[in-house]
């Protein structure tokens, strides 16, 4: 019999809806919107963490990265007295050396990668294209989540002799050996032939991690061993005799290039890398010791290198996260404020549910007199409500989804929509019905039916 009368009070609710349907589509903006502004929101704010998660895998987790300074000098020329010209300190720049000390002196170190870096070239089957040759150790691979699609690793032999093979990027591969395994085959890199003996699995990265993080697309680098490049290439920490020649010149802790002569007015010197690595990675064990490590390392190249600041150090991982949480503050505010149009739109709700009371007085008396009871007011009214809310919550839902891929396709934001956020805002929308839709209930509820059939 109850539940008779609960269908019976839902289809009077529903006629009622639907007789007035301008209305009710007026009455549910307010929570069309604010579900389509949460879903939105949340997915572009979802977006954006996922984002910074994947550029924390593209830098590393736990990382201190140290990178060499390569500036040019300047000098005074309106000083007459030379001994009161401070004289630059020498410095030998970033090298192998400071790898080693950092391992032996800092506790607490998991990984160090040095690498170095050099603009080149490949050449295979009358095909040339510039690429970047990059001298690692496997720790290179560990730090940065690298992994093999095929082939294997540098093993003991060829790291320690330096021997002429190579790992390439997925782009590598596709470009030079579209049609055939590139295990076992040369390619020629710069001035010097190459033997493929891996291929790392591809790696995406997207537009907005390469500018922020001014990283390189990885998938056309060729890897060859750190000895490789030096013994084979170059090797930055080798004195040549024009660098001797430059040095006692300059009297300054940086290598240049500039040309000979007495005229009083000399063109500018060039200045040239005279360090080893071209950057040298660190990783920590524990996120807490990234700030006090990183204090010890610069102390430590400060004193090795005569306190000449020619390094920076950056930590990307606590940049990423102050990232994180300054994305996060400016989802919850967003929220906040599509949370608020919610309210909103069910205060909207219980103000036309008030006014739809005074106008139906009369219907309200006729069903108490013939027999309805308080309880069946209250739910007819709470189901118009309810109604009213789970309609502009399932449109809201398809408005926000659509907002969402919007903002991706055309402002070019990445946005993840989340099953929790759709089901936390439809909730809300319901939820907001049914406590804004309990006054004019209860006040439908206790019209006396005599005056209720009188009023005019």
């Amino acid at each position: 019999m109850d539940r008779d009368r609960v269908l019976a009070n839902l289809g009077i609710a529903i006629e009622a809806v639907l007789a007035n349907r301008v209305r009710s589509v007026l009455t549910a903006l307010g929570i069309i919107f604010g579900v389509a502004a949460v879903i939105a929101m949340l997915a572009i704010g979802n977006g954006a963490q996922q984002e910074i998660l994947e550029q924390i895998k593209l830098v590393g987790v736990n990382n201190i990265i140290i990178e060499p300074i390569i500036e040019q000098t300047e000098e005074n020329l309106a000083e007459e007295d030379s001994d009161a010209k401070e004289k630059k300190k020498f410095s030998p720049g970033l090298t192998l050396a400071d790898k080693e000390s950092i391992i032996k002196t800092i506790p607490g170190i998991q990984k160090v990668s040095p690498e170095i870096l050099l603009e080149t070239y490949i050449i295979k089957n009358g095909i040339r294209r510039s690429a970047k040759l990059v001298g690692v150790e496997p720790s290179y691979f560990d730090i940065f989540n690298f992994e093999l699609a095929e082939g294997k690793m540098f093993n003991r032999i060829q790291l320690e002799k330096g021997e002429a093979v190579c790992i390439i990027g997925k782009s590598i591969k596709a470009k030079f050996f579209p049609s055939e395994n590139p295990i076992g085959k040369m390619i020629k890199c710069g001035s010097n032939w190459l033997k493929v003996i891996g291929v790392l699995d591809e790696r995406f990265i997207s537009e907005s991690s390469i500018n922020k993080l001014g990283i390189r697309d990885y998938n056309m680098d060729v890897y060859t061993p750190l000895q490789t490049v030096l013994v084979r290439y170059k090797n930055r920490a080798m004195l040549t005799e024009e660098m001797i020649r430059g040095a006692n010149k300059g009297s300054s802790g940086m290598f240049f290039f500039g040309g000979g002569g007495s005229s009083e007015e000399e063109e500018p010197q060039q200045a040239v890398n005279y360090h080893q690595l071209d950057r040298l990675v660190v990783q920590v064990a524990e996120t807490e010791k990234l700030n006090p490590t990183a204090d010890v390392i610069v102390r430590m190249l400060e004193r090795k290198h005569n306190e000449v600041v020619d390094y920076e150090i950056e930590i990307p991982e606590l940049l990423l996260k102050q990232q994180q949480r300054t994305n996060d503050i400016f989802s919850y505010v967003l929220g906040a404020i599509a949370g608020i149009s919610l309210i909103v739109g069910g205060i909207g709700i219980m103000n036309i549910m008030l006014a739809s009371v005074l106008e139906r007085i009369k219907e309200i008396g006729l069903r108490l007199s013939i027999g309805a009871k308080k309880n069946d007011i209250v739910n007819q009214f709470m189901f118009e409500s309810m109604m009213i809310s789970v309609s502009g919550g399932f449109i809201g839902i398809v408005l926000g989804v659509f907002m969402a891929l919007a903002v991706s396709k055309f402002a070019d934001i990445p946005t993840v929509i989340s099953f929790g956020s759709i089901l936390i805002s439809f909730g809300v929308a319901t939820a907001i019905g049914l406590v804004f839709g309990i006054a004019p209930a209860r006040k439908a509820a206790l019209q006396d039916p005599i005056t209720s059939l009188r009023y005019e």
